[in-house]
């Protein structure tokens, strides 16, 4: 049975939502910033572990602030989605220290608007341009214990331009998502045609 997870990518202006969803769909790199301006959605398949998956990628232009209710979700096109995502990813530079306070602020908006009595929905936060190490303006450490053990969300840095951790995110937040089958397994994804663990391609 082919199961279907909608995933929201949130982030401050900049901080590479975008560089990261098209390198897990496309595996490309694209050097030119070009602004999200509107919501994009992105239909890949995979498969893990044997079990299909569809999901619904939508990666969002930056936010003012997280919908309260379905009639302000409904009400701004850039926000359609947001509400009933089944996990979030949110993006930081983490040479930027706005872009953190940025998603430091969103997640706890999502934590208090979000539908009351649904599930825990699952949170990664994702310090893009691993890259651009020298300038980051946390030590990777303090970030990662605040999160995991205070915030009780998901840790990951990446680097987007590299196609650097961008594989092991997705296949964590599939984890995260209610893939019981996967959890305390090296999870193995995969599109059509790549039979290799942790190969990926499009379907």
């Amino acid at each position: 049975m082919v199961t279907t997870f909608k995933i929201a990518v949130l982030g401050a202006q900049g901080v590479g939502k975008t560089a990261i969803v098209r390198q897990f769909m496309y595996n490309e790199f694209n050097e030119a910033c070009v602004p999200t301006n509107a919501r994009r959605v992105f239909l890949p398949a995979v498969v893990m572990n044997g079990h299909v998956h569809e999901l619904q990628i939508m990666d969002f232009p930056p936010i003012t602030s997280f919908p309260v209710n379905t009639l302000q979700e409904w009400a701004d096109s850039c926000c359609r989605g947001l509400r009933s995502a089944h996990a979030y990813i949110l993006v930081y530079d983490i040479c930027c220290f706005d872009s953190f306070e940025y998603i430091k602020t969103l997640r706890q908006q999502i934590l208090e608007t979000r539908v009351i009595g649904t599930t825990e929905t699952p949170i990664i936060i994702v310090g893009n341009k691993r890259d651009l190490q020298r300038g980051r303006v946390f030590p990777r450490w303090n970030v990662s214990h605040l999160v995991k053990k205070t915030w009780k969300c998901g840790y990951i840095e990446c680097s987007a331009k590299y196609n650097w951790h961008i594989l092991l995110l997705f296949s964590e937040l599939l984890k995260s998502v209610g893939c019981a089958r996967c959890k305390h397994v090296h999870a193995a994804i995969r599109f059509q045609g790549a039979l290799r663990r942790n190969r990926c391609s499009i379907m």
